[in-house]
Order: C-alpha cells, then sequence, then structure tokens
C-alpha cells in the first residue's frame, strides 16, 4: 500500500508545478498584450500626428507672386506684423480684414466656446503667415471693409490660407453675415 504522505506531496508538488507555470503564462500573456497594445498606440499615435500635423510646420511651397514675407505674432501693443485675430491681421502697419473667412472672435467673444476656437484660430492664422511667403489678393468687389480694414485673401502658392483654417474647422467661408460660434 502506498504511502499517503507520498501520494500528497507527489499531488502538491505537480500542482505547484501548474500554478507556476500558468502563473508565468499568464505573466507571459499578459506582457506580449501589452506590448501588441503598445505597438498599436504607436502606429495609431502616427498616424494621427501624419493627418492633424499643421500644414505651417511642413515646408510650405510658395508660387512666383507670393513675394511677402514677415515675421507674425499675436497683437499686443505693437499693431505691425501681428495676427488680431482668426480673420484680421496687421501687416507693414496697415490692418487686412481676411476676405474669404469669418473666424470666431476674441476681444468679444458671446460664450467660452468661441473664446476657445477664437483663439486657436489666432495661434493657427500666426503658424500659416510664418510658414513661408504669401500674397494679398484684393477681392474684385471692395477694397475696404466698413471699419476702414483692407480686404485681402490671403495665400501660398495659389492656395487660400482662409480655406485651410476653413478646413480645419477655425474659420467659416464669408458669406456675407457673421456667424454666431455659441450654437
Amino acid at each position: 500500500m502506498r504511502d499517503w504522505d507520498e501520494d500528497w506531496e507527489a499531488l502538491v508538488s505537480r500542482k505547484t508545478v501548474r500554478e507556476s507555470c500558468g502563473g508565468h503564462i499568464a505573466m507571459i500573456f499578459a506582457a506580449v498584450l501589452a506590448l501588441m497594445l503598445a505597438m498599436l498606440a504607436a502606429i495609431n499615435w502616427r498616424q494621427w500626428r501624419a493627418d492633424h500635423t499643421p500644414q505651417a510646420l511642413t515646408p510650405a511651397k510658395a508660387a512666383p507672386h507670393d513675394t511677402l514675407r514677415a515675421r507674425f505674432a499675436l497683437c499686443r501693443h505693437k499693431r505691425f506684423n501681428c495676427v488680431v485675430d482668426g480673420d484680421t491681421i496687421w501687416f507693414q502697419g496697415e490692418k487686412i480684414r481676411v476676405a474669404d473667412i469669418n473666424a470666431p472672435e476674441v476681444s468679444e467673444p458671446q460664450c467660452d466656446a468661441e473664446q476657445d476656437l477664437g483663439e486657436k484660430a489666432s495661434d493657427r492664422l500666426v503658424l500659416l503667415l510664418n510658414a513661408g511667403a504669401f500674397s494679398l489678393v484684393a477681392p474684385a468687389d471692395r477694397d475696404a471693409d466698413v471699419y476702414g480694414r483692407k480686404l485681402r485673401v490671403l495665400s501660398r502658392g495659389g492656395q487660400s490660407l482662409g480655406a485651410v483654417m476653413v478646413s480645419e474647422g477655425l474659420a467659416e467661408a464669408w458669406t456675407g453675415h457673421r456667424r454666431d460660434w455659441c450654437h
């Protein structure tokens, strides 16, 4: 007859080995799963970054008629080569309204959402203008608006910088009236 103690030890040692291996397998599985998730996240992050890299951070191709260039910042006290908001700039001492878009207000926003979007639009316009040479084109119908600002379409390589902002959801195409950004 077998000794119960020996049988018990054999059973316990097999169970311990099985549990030990099972624990290691679970840890290995968890590590492999975590590594796969990290790789997937990295791939998705790179794709997201590629899709959302601001156009101004990639080299901009200027057309031969894109001859204007300046270093822009947000307007503070000095009103020379600066961005007032997403659709108004000062360039070489002249106040210019971007003719083909309407952007949210930052000076007198109607709600927090308009303020936030207006700040993003302003920052984006700074980046777009600083990305390289550009052109200012007067629309055929008017030279200035009712506030005396020069109306101009900003473009680079034949593409409207305002249209870039519209495509990014930071402005709307100008339709003759201002939009309510709070609804």
